[in-house]
């Protein structure tokens, strides 16, 4: 059976979708961009500040379903600037283990939601 998980320490969903959705001990989390929860602030300063946040979304959904970055599968990033690799790439390698890092792609998209730099979103395996 299907379960629908979402936590006020990451931003409420603004469509017709949740935060994650769990299936046969798989977790797949919506897209995370740079909102700061509590406020509904964008966290756009700078490329490191806005990822950082992103992270911290991404986590606090997969600690609300009982597990963490460890046990992440895939990641899919979305980036508005290709330019930003590099600095989006030394912000998202300190949430994982360089030996057990997920499958990943990373693509420029032409815009993103609010008009945010980075969007990710995630597979893991729950318990």
């Amino acid at each position: 059976m299907k379960k629908i998980y979402n936590t006020d320490k990451a931003p409420a969903p603004v469509g017709p979708y949740n935060q994650a959705t769990a299936y046969n001990g798989v977790l797949y989390v919506s897209g995370q961009i740079a909102l700061e929860p509590s406020s509904g602030e964008l966290i756009t300063a700078n490329i490191e500040d806005e990822t950082h946040q992103v992270m911290k979304n991404l986590k606090a959904i997969l600690d609300n379903a009982g597990t963490s970055f460890e046990n992440v599968l895939k990641c899919s990033v979305f980036v508005s600037d290709m330019g930003n690799y590099n600095r989006i790439n030394a912000v998202y390698s300190q949430y994982f283990n360089e030996d057990t890092a997920p499958a990943r792609e990373l693509v420029e998209v032409a815009n993103l939601p609010k008009y945010v730099n980075v969007e990710i979103s995630l597979i893991a395996v729950i318990s």
